[in-house]
């Protein structure tokens, strides 16, 4: 009976415990870092499937967007607000490719890479970033 109640117990708390695991990475908004201007702090971000990304808007006039066909297919559209800090929680795997919506084209992108998957490869490629982010965007991919 102690065997029984024991193994129950430990089900309950694997069952209720699973997301307090989960890690969070934390990108910063940036007008300026080292000699760069419009930046996220980290431009890649790895992670695994329940894990969250924190965008601290540390400086005003920033915001996230996921790029409409870049990132995993049945993930939902996300934009935050200006001058807001926003958070994801990333529950599909493959690559996410964001930007601020005001400075996609000064080179603040980013990717988030959720369980090593890079099955959607082939459409980040695709994106038609413009201007500074195009050659950012590329180095990037070619890092992953």
């Amino acid at each position: 009976m102690k065997i029984i109640k024991y193994f129950v117990s430990l089900v309950i708390l694997t069952i209720f415990s699973t997301g307090a695991f989960a890690a969070s990475e934390t990108v910063e908004m940036l007008n300026k870092q080292g000699k760069e201007t419009m930046v996220y702090s980290k431009k890649v971000v790895k992670i695994d499937v329940g894990d969250k990304v924190f965008w601290k808007a540390t400086d005003k006039g920033h915001n996230v967007e996921f790029i409409k066909g870049g990132v995993p297919k049945g993930v939902e559209k996300f934009k935050t607000k200006f001058n807001k800090d926003a958070e994801y929680t990333f529950t599909i795997p493959g690559i996410y490719a964001y930007w601020c919506t005001p400075h996609k084209s000064m080179g603040m992108i980013g990717f988030v890479v959720v369980g090593d998957d890079k099955s959607n490869l082939e459409a980040i490629k695709n994106i038609r970033f413009t201007a500074k982010s195009k050659k950012i965007a590329s180095d990037l991919v070619n890092s992953l």
